[in-house]
């Protein structure tokens, strides 16, 4: 397989969301114990790269294989299965490696920190090959942006505080504005792609409620900056939060409204996908700079 078949199948440029759950997630436990081990946090991120990868994967095989990306409707030219007549044995292939990749350095990694880390990590793998396969997919139903957040969100964080030693309880606790706005950024990609959903056959959000359902991105968005601020009054987030919430909010505005501005619909997927991107990484690395400041004072 050549590189970038295998890069466009996997999506890296969307692996934003997963790179910012673990940076953000490992920042929370670094200020909370002072120090993370280094070797620990790196194969962690290495797995934590492969099940995002491999989902995604996994997504482009079922996607393909039920007709969800179709030439006639899909402009997406890194869908090379479509556009390029790369088999669908190729995804799958590269799915199942990197699960197996994944799944080897999570047991290792469990059985030198945290054995807890086994069911959680066994539950992610499960969740992630059911968001795309099986009988009924969960990006087929109203509940994807849910799975999205409570997995690439609050799951993820919990997974690097066991893994890191930290406090799961209080990792949960700072997963939620990252939850939202994991959630905002799939809500964009499903309003994006309701008329294809809906010829498929699939019940997402979008497709449930039509056009209230755009509403969506900017609401969670909004209730992300909200819960930072909240955690940031209630001693959960270092204070420096606040400047953060607020600064990111104002600054995540921007695309988000040229998103708006052209709505939603195949056509306008490749700029709103960019748009919702851009949004995400001022979240990041707004929430990063607030942990940053107070380990430069």
């Amino acid at each position: 397989m050549r590189l970038h078949v295998f890069l466009d199948i996997v999506e890296l440029r969307t692996k934003i969301v997963s790179v910012s759950g673990f940076l953000l997630a490992s920042l929370g436990v670094l200020h909370e114990r002072g120090r993370v081990d280094p070797i620990a946090a790196a194969v962690l991120f290495a797995a934590v790269l492969a099940v995002d990868m491999g989902t995604t994967a996994f997504n482009s095989y079922f996607d393909y294989l039920r007709g969800v990306d179709e030439l006639s409707r899909n402009r997406e030219k890194d869908k090379v299965l479509v556009h390029e007549g790369v088999p669908p044995a190729a995804a799958l292939a590269a799915a199942l490696l990197l699960f197996a990749f994944a799944a080897i350095a999570g047991i290792g990694l469990a059985a030198a920190v945290d054995l807890r880390l086994l069911p959680l990590g066994a539950a992610c793998f499960l969740v992630a090959f059911l968001y795309s396969g099986g009988p009924r997919p969960i990006s087929s139903t109203p509940f994807g942006e849910l799975f999205a957040g409570l997995f690439l969100g609050s799951a993820l964080f919990l997974v690097v505080a066991l893994a890191l030693g930290g406090d799961p309880a209080a990792a949960l606790l700072r997963s939620l504005p990252s939850a939202f706005c994991v959630a905002a950024i799939l809500s964009v990609n499903n309003a994006c792609d309701r008329e294809g959903d809906r010829a498929a056959g699939r019940r997402t959000a979008a497709v449930l409620f039509g056009k209230a359902a755009d509403a969506l991105p900017a609401l969670l968005f909004a209730s992300g900056y909200a819960a930072a601020a909240a955690l940031a009054l209630a001693g959960k987030l270092p204070s420096s939060y606040l400047f953060a919430a607020s600064s990111g909010a104002v600054l995540s505005a921007i695309p988000l409204y040229g998103m708006y501005r052209r709505g939603f619909s195949h056509a306008t997927k490749g700029p709103n996908m960019g748009a919702v991107s851009r949004a995400f990484l001022i979240f990041t690395i707004s929430s990063a700079a607030a942990f940053l400041c107070i380990f430069t004072a």
